[in-house]
């Protein structure tokens, strides 16, 4: 990869273009992880990829590419998500949520929503994507001790909700903070 990055770093466009087709899946699953609609994970990768090339140089070390490659896109993650907020907010819209297919994915989809962003984003990260708390750290631009705290706090509120009666209070519980926290994140369309 280092290679790759060397070659991409003197506009090599093929090389590029092979970086980018390694990282996909995991920049998509670090953007679905944040934006939850594929239209706009498909825009923060677009604009991620549109970046990473025009800025590929001021990369300083080959090997924290990906890091750096992460950062950018969990920055314009953020900002698709603040510009659907206020656009949502403004919009008196009917809201359709997507299902993607697989029971699987949907019951772990559930079970990562009834965390705060912070954490789901942390647990995504070192968990999916195989980031080393020292690398979450620099991603988030957070002390290394607030990603070991965050992903102690999210383990242990995971192990509640898997160990939890599973009656319709806790179940109503996590509805609501899932509402709460995905509130503004969803697709709007007008009727």
């Amino acid at each position: 990869m280092n290679l790759l990055v060397k070659r991409a770093r003197k506009h090599d466009k093929s090389a590029f273009v092979q970086l980018m087709e390694q990282e996909g899946k995991s920049m998509y699953k670090v953007a679905k992880a944040i934006l939850k609609n594929d239209e706009d994970v498909a825009d923060a990768m677009q604009e991620t990829v549109l970046t990473c090339w025009e800025k590929i140089d001021t990369l300083k070390k080959e090997k924290y590419f990906r890091t750096w490659l992460t950062r950018i896109l969990i920055n314009n993650c953020n900002a698709i998500y603040r510009q659907r907020a206020k656009t949502s907010s403004e919009d008196a819209a009917v809201e359709r949520v997507f299902l993607e297919s697989g029971f699987a994915d949907v019951e772990w989809e559930n079970f990562l929503n009834c965390l705060e962003e912070k954490y789901r984003t942390v647990i995504i990260l070192y968990y999916v994507q195989g980031f080393k708390s020292r690398e979450i750290a620099q991603i988030l631009q957070i002390n290394e001790n607030t990603v070991r705290g965050r992903l102690s706090a999210a383990r242990k509120k995971l192990e509640e909700q898997y160990m939890g009666d599973g009656g319709r209070r806790r179940q109503s519980e996590c509805e609501k903070k899932q509402s709460f926290y995905t509130a503004g994140r969803r697709v709007s369309y007008e009727k």
